[in-house]
């Protein structure tokens, strides 16, 4: 047969017989399994149920664990032979030493994954390259009952043989297959291609038998067309060992503990085999895991960090959600992921490893830039529905200009088999090859780790400078960004978030864990913020002093932090995950609400005034930069209004004459179909919509005529926790049905119950006017029970604006109401925080909520996704009970000049109060004071005081501020601390420029949302 005839499917089969030659099975192991259904550590590894093992044989369910035990004799068969081990239990499995230390991975041959990349199972165990025959084979190893997506393989071993490694067949089949494959990547009609195919094809033909000299001579015959370099590259590929793992997603996060330890070990054993050989991998909290449970394995990592094979990657604390966390959780994720690596290592991180993550924050160039961080590697916006991203290295500006050069693997995954077609499509693929002479490839099995196996490396090390491809360098990632940077200033810009034009229903999904992240990210800033100043004696008075509680916030911020882990808070993983944070998350919450409450009493305690006769007294506390003029409802259910001082307090006397006189309010004017305050009019239609609502103040009506207001429908959703249909409207959506409405006056409160009914759920929904207040508050209890629908609420409003304002971290993003392109049809699901504004110039209305992220805007309408049911991965998501509130908010002039960043942060942020004890005199030294002068006060009403904290290195408080509007802005930061110094720092807390302090306070200037972090020294 002429050669021009053969068809690379001819060479492919070839290729896959040779394969089923190079091990060679000599003898069989016994093996002994001792399963239980959670880890058990090493010590106790005969606890479990003893089972002895055949292949075929099986020993557990999804989830089970087991300790194995392999044991046999090399045969006399292999004497002076390669020998290794072939093991396959149909899960994870980690082998490990004498002392329980992991040694090396193993991963099921059949486990879920991209087979175009490779196949992703590890099976193979080194024992001797010059075996005497006579070897003892003694093994124990930790097994988890499920594959590498958390899938359930049978449950069953399917082999543990001593085999021989035919070394010379396996060197043969790479040389083979890396050829093999250059050649069917290049063009047709090239001498390269026609050369390589002649030669496979004779190598085929010399192959009857893989005898020893029938494979030493194809050896040379290919070895000559591997000897065969390129020329000057144009483009080189840096390329790094990668394991991708989820902290959780298709499993516990107690598996991900063992998968790290799989993972790693593999890498190390990998290492030891491949000199040149480098790996990376990121999320300090991984490495925090290894360091507590497995601290040998942990130090030998630090070995390799050492010598410069290992690399740290990424500056998070975990390669966190970028949509739903606050912005000052960004900030910690930086800051603890950062200090790790420095403190265990001492590392630099200088670039954010984000390969996963379901869209990018516009705030993140700004908090990258100001934490030393000046690159940005990520690929998931190939993931993109109906737009291509036009770059994948260019230049990311944020809202306040900073900027970041970031990559994309040109070949689109951090799974790349590292093989010829991998080479080819990324140079092909590149859209910035016209500039740039650098492109990163990571290789490796991910997402639920493993890592590279020796398919990659034996690839690699064939294809350094291989005629054909362009060169490849195993390189750390660092060396790779300081090369690329070289031409900075030739990439093009991308300015605005990096919008993923899909998981738009990871916005929504698993709301509980959405609402208890919200309170935890509020009661954090509380608890800081109040513990600074309960650690702060008063003038002249340092009784009642608390210690800042530094490591139990630092405990609880990295617990929070784990749980923004990109698919765990955006709701995508399975439903033991959600079991298990949820209940972490309550505990959480309880002890912080502990703390915060203990340093409020501290602080009441400040203020004991003498007995008198003037009734019960409470101390309301308010952490927000500015005045409150609020009513507020005490324990016993009076309504007193309250005046409290921007960051301070204020000292209510609770008598007769100071609680709201509920005679004096005029019910009569308002019904079940009829509600009104002082500013307000709320009309209602008879399924609980709302016809109308009319600003008495500015005679404006605010609803669009022929239409309704807070319109909750209910959608078919059959998508998954990811992804819900884009045309979901276009089905209409079903109403709940109103089987009540009861009319209530609760002091300055009127409002409306409305009880719904829809299938199995039921929602109950207040709504209330305040008094004085321009808020309409929707609180909702929702007894959620349905499957596969999705619960969404919209107010059509008569206002005609082409841009919504929606609130992100540290400042707010405009994104398009109309449709006019495929870029603004991709983006219908728009993430917003606190609030999202449709604004004329002299007019406009806020959406505000305390605990939701998907919003719409388009035309006049605002809407906002309430509540998901998808079947997977979790088979009961947010069947559930929830509370989450939401409100309309109608203002004079547009959302800068409304201040409705205030409104958003009063929702979210309630005062709080104390009773103050009454229960004994002031003693005569001591001056009796009604209240404690602000710490901390502003004199602009566009800057907001994101956090005040203690130092993470000493006892100087760190105060973050930023600018709210997109404006310039100059302002004063009063302090009455006795403070000895004033530096500004970066969000590392590292000192910067010294600031001078004239006459208790500082000045400051801001750029459009600029964030700025003070560092005040405090006199000893």
């Amino acid at each position: 047969m002429p050669y021009e005839t053969v068809k690379p499917e001819m060479l492919r089969a070839f290729l896959k017989n040779m394969e089923q030659h190079v091990y060679q099975p000599i003898d069989e192991m016994k093996v002994t399994a001792w399963v239980t259904s959670e880890p058990v550590a090493y010590a106790g590894r005969e606890s479990g149920i003893r089972l002895e093992l055949k292949p075929g044989d099986r020993w557990g369910d999804l989830w089970d664990c087991a300790w194995f035990h392999f044991s046999g004799k090399v045969p006399a068969a292999g004497s002076g032979e390669k020998v290794v081990l072939l093991i396959d239990v149909n899960g994870e499995l980690c082998l490990v030493d004498e002392e329980g230390s992991p040694v090396q991975g193993l991963t099921n041959i059949n486990s879920e994954f991209d087979y175009s990349l490779g196949l992703p199972g590890k099976r193979v165990v080194h024992i001797s390259d010059c075996s005497n025959g006579e070897e003892t084979i003694d093994l124990w190893g930790d097994a988890g009952c499920n594959d590498l997506f958390g899938r359930y393989r049978s449950g069953t071993l399917k082999e543990a043989v001593i085999a021989i490694c035919r070394e010379e067949v396996r060197q043969l089949y790479y040389d083979f297959e890396v050829l093999l494959e250059t050649a069917e990547k290049l063009p047709d009609g090239s001498a390269r291609k026609s050369r390589i195919f002649k030669t496979l094809y004779d190598v085929t033909l010399s192959l009857h038998e893989l005898g020893a000299q029938s494979v030493a001579e194809a050896r040379q015959t290919l070895g000559k067309q591997l000897a065969m370099k390129g020329g000057d590259p144009v483009l080189t590929v840096s390329a790094i060992g990668h394991a991708h793992i989820d902290l959780a997603w298709l499993w516990p996060i107690r598996e991900t503990i063992r998968k790290g330890a799989r993972t790693f070990s593999t890498a190390l054993r990998m290492m030891e085999r491949y000199p040149d050989y480098i790996f990376g991998a990121s999320q300090p909290q991984l490495y925090d895991w290894m360091k507590q449970h497995y601290p040998k394995l942990y130090d030998r990592v630090k070995e390799r960090i050492r010598e410069g094979r290992w690399e740290p990657q990424g500056a998070m604390w975990v390669e966190s959600d970028t949509n739903v966390p606050g912005g000052e959780a960004l900030v910690r994720q930086v800051l603890y992921g950062k200090r790790f690596f420095q403190q265990e290592f001492g590392m630099e991180m200088k670039s954010l490893w984000m390969p996963d993550v379901f869209g990018y924050s516009a705030s993140l160039p700004q908090i990258l830039k100001l934490s030393g961080v000046d690159y940005m590697m990520t690929q998931k916006l190939s993931w993109s529905m109906y737009n291509k991203h036009p770059h994948h290295t260019f230049m990311w500006e944020g809202i306040d200009g900073s900027r970041v050069l970031t990559h994309m693997p040109p070949e689109d995954t951090y799974n790349s088999p590292a093989a010829p077609r991998s080479i080819i499509k990324l140079e092909t693929d590149y859209l910035d090859k016209n500039i740039s002479e650098h492109a990163l490839m990571l290789f490796g099995i991910g997402d639920g780790g493993g890592g590279p196996g020796e398919e990659h490396l034996e690839r690699l090390s064939r294809e350094k400078n291989l005629l054909g491809l362009s060169p490849v360098v195993q390189e750390p990632s660092h060396v790779f960004f300081e090369k690329l940077s070289e031409d900075a200033d030739r990439y093009p810009s991308w300015r605005g978030e990096l919008y993923l034009e899909k998981h738009q229903g990871t916005l929504t999904s698993q709301a509980r864990s959405k609402r208890y992240n919200r309170k935890l990210e509020k009661a954090l800033r509380e608890l800081e913020y109040a513990a600074v100043l309960a650690a702060t004696p008063a003038a002249g008075d340092d009784r009642f002093v608390l210690p800042y509680p530094t490591e139990d916030l630092e405990e609880i911020w990295k617990e929070v932090l784990l749980y923004q882990f990109h698919d765990i808070l955006p709701g995508s993983s399975i439903k033991r995950v959600y079991d298990e944070s949820l209940e972490r998350y309550e505990i959480l919450l309880n002890r912080v609400e502990q703390l915060i409450a203990q340093r409020y009493d501290a602080l009441a305690s400040r203020m004991t005034v003498k007995k008198d006769d003037s009734g019960n007294q409470i101390a309301v506390f308010n952490s927000l930069p500015w005045e409150r003029n609020e009513w507020h409802r005490t324990e016993e259910g009076q309504w007193l209004h309250v005046r409290v001082p921007a960051m301070g307090n204020s000292v209510i006397s609770v008598l007769p004459s100071s609680v709201y006189d509920s005679s004096a309010a005029s019910p009569e004017s308002s019904s079940v179909r009829h509600l009104d305050n002082d500013l307000l009019t709320v009309a209602f239609a008879e399924d609980g919509t709302i016809r109308s609502i009319y600003d008495k103040e500015l005679r404006r009506e605010i609803v669009a005529k022929g239409e309704f207001a807070n319109d909750l429908r209910i959608y078919n959703d059959q998508g998954d926790a990811w992804d819900f249909r884009h045309d979901y409207r276009q089905m209409t959506g079903a109403k709940p049905g109103l089987v009540e409405a009861t009319f209530f006056q609760d002091g300055p409160q009127t409002g409306v119950v409305h009880v719904y009914r829809y299938g199995q759920s039921t929602l109950v929904q207040k709504v209330v006017l305040t008094q004085g207040s321009r808020r309409i508050d929707f609180v909702t209890k929702a007894d959620w029970r349905e499957s596969e629908k999705m619960l969404r609420t919209s107010f059509p409003v008569d206002i005609r604006t082409d841009a919504a304002a929606c609130e992100i971290q540290f400042g707010y993003l405009k994104r398009p109401t109309h449709r006019n392109t495929m870029w603004d049809y991709a983006k219908d699901e728009i993430c917003a925080h606190h609030w999202i504004d449709l604004s004329e110039p002299d007019y406009g209305v806020a959406l505000l909520n305390d605990c939701k992220y998907g919003h719409r805007a388009e035309g006049h309408v605002l809407d906002l996704n309430l509540l998901r049911s998808p079947n997977y991965p979790d088979p009961e998501a947010d069947r559930a009970e929830h509370e989450f509130t939401y409100s309309l908010y109608p203002h004079a002039g547009d959302h800068v000049q409304a201040e409705v960043y205030k409104r958003g942060y009063e929702l979210n942020v309630p005062l709080r109060t104390v009773d103050i004890r009454r229960d004994a005199e002031v003693p005569a030294e001591v001056s009796a004071q009604e209240s404690v002068p602000p710490a901390f006060s502003l004199d602009h009403p566009h800057i907001m005081i994101e956090a005040i904290k203690k130092a993470e290195d000493n006892g100087d408080i760190i105060v973050r501020l930023y600018e709210t509007a997109g404006a310039k802005a100059s302002a004063a930061v009063h302090t009455s601390l006795p403070v000895s110094e004033v530096w500004l720092t970066d969000l590392m807390e590292n000192k910067r420029d010294r600031i001078d302090k004239l006459d208790g306070k500082v000045q400051l200037g801001f750029k459009p949302f600029e964030i700025r972090t003070l560092r005040f020294s405090l006199k000893k």
